[in-house]
């Protein structure tokens, strides 16, 4: 049986509808909070498929759909998925676990997507030791060509403990950036963007 992610056993009692508030009330403040979308959006052509993996209260995803492309976000919190609902609509937002990712069309294939964006901190709050499956199960969802780009506070997940994730997965490190805004990555950066394509797309 799947452990339950951190997020839901590691957070006090109405964190989750602070996480909403302070969102939007930083949005009514005029902050930019697509910082992240926009580097995603210079990944992919207009029109793309993304998958928005961990979408909280949607803001990353909310912006992708607004500049063209088709969105769905996942997260297994149910009241980021509905404020992501009443303040994004547009986009397909699903209540469900990281580690148990199974997106179908219609006919019963999996949903691959052009990329994939795991943003905020979301592999530090997985459940412990599941972070090898959130990243194969990311992979299946990825079309041959595409990008999977994962970005955390190396305090809440040692950058050590992610490789060693991934090297349990077909997916490889292409990138990794220190900021969303491209800065080039450095051992002392505190945070880390990690682009990531399927192993086998090395040589295409």
């Amino acid at each position: 049986m799947t452990p339950a992610p951190r997020w839901i056993t590691d957070t006090a009692p109405g964190h989750s509808e602070w996480y909403v508030q302070r969102f939007r009330e930083m949005a009514a403040d005029g902050a930019d909070l697509a910082g992240e979308a926009r580097m995603i959006d210079a990944m992919v052509g207009r029109g793309s498929r993304l998958l928005d993996a961990g979408c909280g209260p949607g803001r990353v995803g909310g912006y992708l759909h607004s500049v063209g492309h088709h969105v769905t976000g996942v997260d297994v919190d149910p009241v980021l998925i509905a404020a992501a609902e009443a303040d994004h609509p547009g986009p397909e937002w699903l209540l469900g676990d990281l580690a148990k990712l199974d997106i179908r069309e219609t006919d019963g294939t999996r949903t691959r997507f052009d990329a994939i964006v795991c943003a905020g901190n979301v592999l530090a709050f997985v459940a412990p030791d599941t972070e090898s499956e959130v990243l194969r199960r990311l992979g299946e969802h990825l079309k041959p060509d595409g990008r999977v780009v994962v970005g955390f506070h190396v305090a809440k997940l040692a950058l050590a403990d992610f490789d060693a994730a991934l090297a349990e997965t077909d997916l490889v490190l292409e990138l990794r950036l220190a900021t969303w805004d491209l800065r080039p990555w450095h051992d002392d950066a505190d945070f880390a963007v990690s682009i990531l394509r399927h192993a086998v797309d090395s040589e295409g």
